[in-house]
């Protein structure tokens, strides 16, 4: 295995609003959510409780991590490049976090985490929702008062900006651009929180977050100019 690809992490998180409705929420949350949903941008007639259902996962004060998915490459029998995955779901948070705090401190303290994103979400997301819970955050994720360049970890959306700083570009437009296998098929980051209170499908909503991790490995190989893992090397158990 290359040098560059030891030592790597590649992490996914799925997120859902905190409740399953805005009507759930209590009187001290629902006045902080309308404070916050006044800077939202809205369509004709979008109400306060509306946009909680679309976008409070998004946010760690109004949202809860369902899953969290990772991958690491991993040399096969054969000798080619593997990748193997693993994913945490639960409903209870804090257990999930937990379970992944344990693995996280198991790991060498070299490793680094790659996400798509993952500076400006997947990253933050956990660190402050393991605060939420009393969760003392393992070295890897200890990253309060740091600048996204201080970060040691990587970020195939920072890696594909090279410094340009003007615009978002999604991991879907890149698996696109080179013809890696979309992570997307019935489920897609907008259909998560729906599918998760209204379709109970947390085992498919965790199977979609590794998916996605495994795009992610895939397109940081394509950053670093490599072959793609093989089909049959990748191991989802």
């Amino acid at each position: 295995m290359a040098p560059e690809l030891k030592d790597i992490l590649f992490l996914d998180i799925e997120t859902v609003g905190m409740v399953a409705q805005h009507s759930q929420l209590n009187e001290r949350f629902k006045a902080q959510w309308a404070r916050k949903a006044s800077f939202l941008k809205r369509e004709e007639n979008q109400t306060d409780e509306d946009l909680f259902h679309e976008r409070a996962g998004i946010y760690a004060e109004f949202g809860k991590i369902v899953v969290v998915a990772i991958g690491k490459y991993v040399e096969t029998e054969n000798g080619e490049l593997g990748l193997k995955t693993k994913y945490f779901a639960n409903d209870n948070e804090n257990i999930l976090l937990d379970e992944f705090k344990a693995t996280l401190d198991k790991v060498d303290p070299k490793t680094k985490l790659c996400a798509h994103n993952g500076k400006e979400f997947d990253f933050p997301y956990l660190s402050r929702r393991m605060l939420v819970h009393g969760i003392s955050l393992p070295a890897l994720l200890n990253l309060s008062g740091k600048k996204s360049w201080e970060i040691p970890h990587l970020d195939t959306m920072e890696m594909w900006k090279f410094g340009d700083y003007k615009h978002y570009t999604s991991l879907d437009l890149l698996l696109a651009l080179f013809d890696i296998p979309s992570s997307k098929g019935e489920m897609d980051g907008s259909k998560v929180n729906h599918a998760y209170y209204q379709e109970k499908e947390l085992k498919k909503i965790a199977e979609y977050c590794t998916r996605d991790v495994v795009a992610i490995a895939q397109l940081y190989l394509k950053m670093k100019n490599l072959p793609l893992i093989k089909e049959i090397n990748i191991d989802n158990k």
